[in-house]
């Protein structure tokens, strides 16, 4: 998968532009931010979505461990290793 450090700069990069839009850009730079920011919108959603699916998957894990909570959290495991693939693939999609 792609490097967390990759992820971690893309959100941070929509975040500046969503700081400079709102506050700090100059006229003429409204259009470049805007075009730039259009351009990662989908690609954060991926990422967002990737991250979630991953907090889900490690919540999961965590509720093996509980007897009253193993059948739910490996039917949840069953589920989310079944769509995994697909959020991967559509992030990889998103990165290019």
């Amino acid at each position: 998968m792609v490097p967390e450090d990759t992820l971690n700069q893309i959100r941070e990069r929509f975040q500046f532009l969503e700081a400079k839009m709102a506050g700090g850009a100059e006229a003429g730079e409204i259009a470049d931010l805007a075009r730039e920011y259009a351009e990662l919108k989908p690609v954060v959603a991926e990422i967002e979505a990737y991250r979630a699916m991953l907090a889900s998957r490690a919540e999961a894990e965590a509720m093996l461990d509980d007897a009253e909570m193993k059948a739910l959290a490996e039917e949840e495991l069953v589920a989310l290793k079944s769509r995994l693939p697909n959020i991967e693939q559509n992030l990889r999609l998103a990165l290019l």
